[in-house]
């Protein structure tokens, strides 16, 4: 093995390391904004939501995460748009999942 070769190879690991490091860094640069921005969508529900209403949802987040996902980012355009002007209590977050809840199938068994 020559120095060329040698040169070489220190070269190329030498690029690789460093493209490690900068796809490293961009991952962390998109965990810190997706953790930014979970942190404004909480402040911003806790903001909207009376507290029952809050839990509420955080139960329904542990069952059917993506709908309840769905349903904050619904409630934090509302209030960015000005359409919520008061606190959502529980009541009112309920008449809204019934709303938005997909409709459930239903199944009738008949015994003969």
């Amino acid at each position: 093995m020559g120095d060329d070769e040698l040169s070489e190879i220190r070269r190329k690991r030498m690029e690789q390391l460093q493209r490690q490091a900068t796809e490293q860094q961009a991952m962390q640069e998109d965990l810190e904004r997706q953790k930014r921005a979970e942190s404004e969508m909480q402040l911003a529900l806790m903001q909207i939501l009376e507290p029952e209403a809050r839990e509420r949802l955080n139960t329904i987040k542990l069952t059917k995460p993506e709908f309840a996902r769905a349903v904050e980012q619904q409630l934090v355009m509302l209030a960015q748009s000005g359409r919520i002007r008061q606190k959502i209590t529980d009541e009112q977050l309920k008449a809204l999942l019934m709303q938005v809840a997909p409709p459930k199938k239903e199944f009738r068994i008949t015994r003969k």
